[in-house]
C-alpha cells in the first residue's frame, strides 16, 4: 500500500457507532476531529431500546426534534413474568418522563453519524487502525496508522477515543485492565408482526435464562434469550432453529407471540451481552466511551443511553483535557465510578427476586454474585 502524507487532526475517535458518533457531535463544533469505522456502513445489531430519560439527553444535545420526526416507535407498555409473582404489566403512562422508543437501529446509526458529520466531523469507513505510537518528534501527539480501503494513512492526532465497544482496544493497549463479570450472551431473530402490537414489549425468565421480545418500527419484532454462553443452552439456541425450538417450551410466551401474528424473519444474531468494567477509562491522551468503558447486562435496558451519556460526558471533558491536560478526566472518571456502581446495585437486586430455580446454574451464579 503506498503512503501518503501524514494527516493532523485533534481527535481521533475509533469506533463510530451510537457512543463514537455521539462524542463526535459534541465536540466537532469545537475540535478538527476524524472518525473512522471499520465496516462500510452501520451494521445491524441488538440493542433496540431508548429509555424515555434520554429525551433530557437528547435534547441537551439539540437532537430531540430531529429524533422524533424519525418515527421510531414509541414503547408503551412493558410486560413481565419475572420473581414467580405473575404477569405484570407497567404502563408508560407511570413514568414521570412518559414513554421511550423501541427503535430501527439501522437509521438511528446512521442518524448519529450524519449528525456528527453536519456538525463538522469527517468520517472514514472501510478503515481500520493499524498501530499507534507516540509522535516521537511531539510526546503530546499519537501517531496513528491507519488502512483505509486499501490506502496507507498516518494521522497525527493530540487525543484518541475508544469508541471500539467490548473489545476496548485502545484503553487495553494503554494498560486499561477490562474486567469482564459474566458470561451472558444472547441469541436473537428479527422478524414481522402481523396484528397491531406496536409498542408492547415483554420479559420471561425461564430455568436457563430469561426471554425479551420487543415490537419495532413498522411493526417489526426482535426475539431475544439470554444465557450464559459456557451453558449447553447457549450451544443449543445460537442458530435459529434451535432459538425457535427452545421458544416451543414456554407455553405463556409463544401464546403471546401467536397473538401477535409474529412470524421469525431471515435476521438472526449472537452475541455477547456481559457486564464488564475497565479499572482506567481516561489516561494520558486517550478515553474510552460507551461499551468501551462500561458494558451494561440488557436486562438493565441502559445500554444506548450509557452510549449516549458517556459519549457526551466525555466530549466535554475532552474540551478540558485538550485545554488543560490530565486532571480534567477526573469528574469523568468520578461519574463512570457512580454509574458503574448504581448499575451493579440495581442488577443484582433486579436478579435476586428471580429464586424459582436455585437448582440451575444461571441463577445460581447470580444469586450468588459470582458472576456480578
Amino acid at each position: 500500500m503506498p503512503a501518503v502524507q501524514a494527516l493532523q487532526v485533534d481527535v481521533l475517535v475509533v469506533g463510530a457507532g451510537p457512543a463514537g458518533a455521539a462524542f463526535a457531535l459534541n465536540l466537532a463544533p469545537f475540535k478538527n476531529l476524524l472518525m473512522i469505522d471499520a465496516a462500510a456502513q452501520p451494521e445491524l445489531r441488538i440493542g433496540e431500546s431508548l429509555p424515555a430519560a434520554a429525551a433530557r439527553l437528547l435534547a441537551d444535545m439539540g437532537l430531540y426534534d430531529d429524533f422524533i420526526r424519525q418515527g421510531h416507535c414509541p414503547a408503551q407498555l412493558n410486560t413481565s413474568n419475572w420473581g414467580g409473582v405473575g404477569h405484570v404489566e407497567q404502563d408508560a403512562m407511570r413514568n414521570l418522563d412518559g414513554h421511550g422508543w423501541y427503535l430501527d437501529r439501522l437509521q438511528f446509526d446512521t442518524w448519529l453519524q450524519q449528525a456528527a458529520q453536519q456538525r463538522g466531523a469527517a468520517l472514514l469507513q472501510q478503515t481500520k487502525l493499524l498501530s499507534f505510537q507516540r509522535d516521537p518528534a511531539d510526546k503530546s501527539c499519537w501517531l496513528v496508522e491507519l488502512d483505509s480501503r486499501g490506502k496507507l494513512l498516518t494521522i497525527q492526532t493530540r487525543l484518541m477515543v475508544d469508541a471500539t465497544g467490548r473489545k476496548s482496544l485502545i484503553a487495553r493497549r494503554n494498560g486499561g485492565n477490562r474486567r469482564v463479570h459474566d458470561k451472558l450472551s444472547c441469541s436473537w431473530i428479527i422478524g414481522q408482526d402481523h396484528a397491531n402490537t406496536a409498542g408492547v414489549s415483554d420479559l420471561v425468565a425461564e430455568a436457563g435464562g430469561w426471554w425479551y421480545t420487543s415490537s419495532l418500527p413498522n411493526q417489526g419484532r426482535i426475539l431475544a434469550f439470554y444465557t450464559d454462553a459456557d451453558l449447553p443452552q447457549a450451544h443449543a439456541t445460537n442458530h435459529p432453529i434451535g432459538l425457535m425450538n427452545r421458544l416451543a417450551f414456554q407455553a405463556a410466551l409463544s401464546q403471546q407471540l401467536r397473538d401477535y401474528g409474529f412470524e421469525p424473519g431471515s435476521q438472526h444474531g449472537f452475541c455477547a451481552a456481559h457486564s464488564a468494567t475497565l479499572d482506567r477509562i481516561a489516561g494520558d491522551g486517550w478515553v474510552a466511551v460507551g461499551d468501551a468503558a462500561i458494558s451494561f447486562d440488557p436486562l438493565s435496558s441502559q445500554g444506548l443511553f450509557n452510549a449516549l451519556y458517556t459519549g457526551l460526558a466525555a466530549a466535554e471533558a475532552a474540551s478540558r483535557h485538550l485545554a488543560e491536560g490530565d486532571a480534567a478526566w477526573g469528574d469523568y472518571r468520578q461519574e463512570i465510578s457512580r454509574i458503574q456502581l448504581a448499575y451493579q446495585h440495581h442488577l443484582q437486586a433486579w436478579y435476586a427476586e428471580e429464586t424459582r430455580w436455585p437448582d440451575q446454574l444461571f441463577w445460581q451464579r447470580r444469586q450468588a454474585g459470582t458472576s456480578l
